[in-house]
């Protein structure tokens, strides 16, 4: 099970609530002011906040970790893993307080979706990496994951996973090919479609259809998509936006083709060869989930060494292998395709996990909306969805 497989048991979804729309207010904190007194050469100690189900567990006792318990043992650090961000601005209201108020989180290191990234950059919440001491980091963090618009050079950030938003489809029950956006909105689609119902996840894909360059979008491009959609919600085209939830419709055939994560389709692929994903010719959305270290961590130098050590290869392999999402360490592909296993080793060939030169040629990271836009954008946004 993924962990959006858990978020569809929730019913969770990111509301991609604007900080100031949260009645938070903005508190930005100068570098200087950033870190802590690091505890990490006397406290081999580090907090470690994620998702549920986001990483490795054995087979035999759900609570063991195989790689977080390997560095564990190599490097003598203790690792309390709490698995409690299940929402990201349920999260983000979490810990906002200590952070606006200059204080502790009581967090070393956190993941958190790129635009919420994005967010903590902005404020100046979360601090530098040292690059100099994760050579792993640096040699081999996918180049198209390596600078993003909202931290140039991944200052802040290091992907712990990433992923592509696309279209998922059921070919055989559908009878044709989808190769463009626009074939959603063809008319033996119409009341058995699906779009995310986040405007952080769904904006990019809708935008690319329309031959937006992604990277850098303007306003005028997100009022079409608003305009676009709005007229298909009312041609009662679409039949519902959805959270992670769109897979148990896409699996009993309520909806034959949607907006969809591909790393949810690794997951429906394993009971429904029948179900497809696909990257339109027109592109699709690269993002990542990233590792970040908040302000005032007391181990700065341990989180930095965990957030390495998953850029060995064999250790991004091992973690590859049972979160099934794109892996950031393109080297870890030839260590699946060299595993014995035969299941393991097909893992290797899976374009949704080591996307081939075609396929990224077709992608792109889109440019996160800015705090001046999100308030006004999400208004709109939720409008459109009925939010």
């Amino acid at each position: 099970m993924s962990r959006r497989s858990l978020l569809r048991a929730f019913g969770a979804t990111a509301t991609g609530t604007a900080l100031a729309g949260c009645g938070v207010p903005a508190a930005y904190v100068e570098p200087g002011d950033r870190a802590g007194r690091d505890a990490s050469v006397r406290d081999r100690a580090l907090h470690f906040a994620n998702w549920p189900l986001y990483i490795d567990t054995d087979d035999e006792n759900a609570s063991k970790r195989p790689t977080l318990d390997t560095f564990g043992e190599r490097t003598g650090i203790s690792v309390t893993y709490t698995e409690e961000i299940n929402d990201n601005d349920e999260f983000f209201g979490k810990i906002s307080p200590a952070l606006m108020n200059h204080q502790e989180t009581g967090r070393d290191l956190i993941v958190v979706s790129d635009w919420m990234a994005a967010r903590f950059v902005r404020l100046g919440w979360v601090q530098e990496m040292d690059r100099a001491k994760q050579p792993n980091v640096a040699k081999y963090l996918d180049p198209q994951l390596r600078s993003p618009a909202f931290d140039p050079g991944r200052a802040h950030s290091v992907p712990w996973q990433s992923g592509i938003t696309g279209i998922a489809y059921n070919r055989k029950r559908l009878g044709r090919e989808i190769r463009h956006l626009s074939d959603l909105w063809a008319d033996d689609l119409r009341g058995r479609v699906t779009l995310l119902s986040g405007l952080d996840e769904a904006f990019a894909l809708l935008m690319q259809g329309n031959g937006v360059d992604i990277t850098r979008w303007r306003g005028e491009d997100f009022d079409l998509i608003c305009e676009q959609v709005g007229k298909l919600v009312r041609k009662k085209h679409i039949r519902r936006f959805t959270g992670n939830d769109y897979i148990k419709d896409l699996s009993t055939g309520d909806v034959l083709a949607c907006q969809a994560y591909s790393g949810d389709v690794i997951q429906l692929q394993a009971d429904n060869p029948e179900i497809e994903f696909v990257v339109p010719e027109e592109g699709a959305e690269l993002w990542a989930e990233s590792l970040m270290i908040p302000n005032l961590a007391r181990h700065k130098r341990n989180a930095e060494r965990l957030v390495d050590y998953y850029y060995e290869p064999e250790v991004a392999a091992e973690l590859a292998a049972w979160v099934n999402y794109v892996c950031p360490v393109p080297a870890a592909r030839e260590v699946l395709a060299s595993s014995k296993d035969e299941e393991t080793a097909a893992l290797a060939e899976d374009p949704l996990i080591f996307p081939d030169d075609a396929m990224r040629k077709r992608l792109a990271i889109a440019r996160d909306i800015t705090s001046e836009e999100r308030v006004e954008f999400a208004k709109r946004w939720n409008a459109v969805v009925g939010l």
